[in-house]
Order: structure tokens, then C-alpha cells, then sequence
């Protein structure tokens, strides 16, 4: 099966991260620039935790059928150091798990070196498409 492009959408086009999915993973990828910043000069933890869910998401929409949907039920961050302006973020997740109405799935956030910046796991409810819905 092929796994078609993830959509846009406005959060992802104002934080300008690119989103990439397969079969069970996804993988949001940043660089930290001035919009990203919290008043410390370092990536705001909103902003990658952005990405970490939506990579999830994505992750857990490539192994759903076409007429559900996903939304989080939660989702446990550690971030375990700063990520400074012209870092390149790379927010991998996996499916761990997935069961007819819940996804389980891990993520980790490394700079290009591969330096760990944050991990996660979450959980998304899977939920049918609304009536009309455009294709995912």
C-alpha cells in the first residue's frame, strides 16, 4: 500500500515543519528559528511538542482505514536539552501498538547529529471520519 503525502494544515505551514509518513512511523523535521523561540533563545517546548504530535498522528493515520481518523489522548514529553536557533529537529514516531480503538506509539526529537533532545509516548483514540470528510 502506498501511503499518500500528509496534508497541510495551518499550524504545521505557520511553524514550518516538513512531514514525512510510512507504514507506522512519520517523521516532522524543523529548523529552530525566531518563531520557534521561547524568551530564553532556545525552542520553545510547545513547538516541538507540536511536532511530536503531530508526527504521532501521522504515524497512527498511516495504519488506519480510510474512513477513521485519529485524535490524542495523551502523550508524556521529557525534553532533555536545549535546542539553540539553526538547529534541524527530526521528531520520529512509531506505532507500538495499535488495537481497534486505541494507538500506542513512541517518539524521539535528535538534532542532525543525533543528539537526543526529547522522547515521548502517547496514546490516540482511532475515531470515525465525519460525514463529508476530505481524503487524509
Amino acid at each position: 500500500m502506498t501511503t499518500p503525502p500528509p496534508p497541510n494544515f495551518p499550524l504545521r505551514s505557520f511553524l514550518g515543519f516538513e512531514l514525512d509518513r510510512g507504514e507506522g512511523r512519520a517523521t516532522a523535521t524543523m529548523t529552530v528559528g525566531d518563531p520557534h523561540l521561547n524568551p530564553n533563545a532556545v525552542a520553545h517546548g510547545a513547538a516541538v511538542f507540536a511536532m511530536v504530535d503531530t508526527a504521532m498522528g501521522a504515524a497512527t493515520v498511516s495504519i488506519l482505514d480510510d474512513d477513521h481518523r485519529c485524535a490524542t489522548i495523551e502523550t508524556q514529553m521529557r525534553f532533555l536539552r536545549a535546542a539553540f536557533p539553526g538547529t534541524v529537529l527530526h521528531a520520529e514516531a512509531s506505532v507500538m501498538s495499535a488495537g481497534r480503538r486505541v494507538v500506542h506509539l513512541e517518539a524521539k526529537v535528535t538534532e542532525s547529529s543525533g543528539a537526543l533532545v526529547a522522547a515521548a509516548t502517547g496514546s490516540f483514540a482511532v475515531i470515525p471520519a465525519p460525514p463529508g470528510a476530505s481524503p487524509r
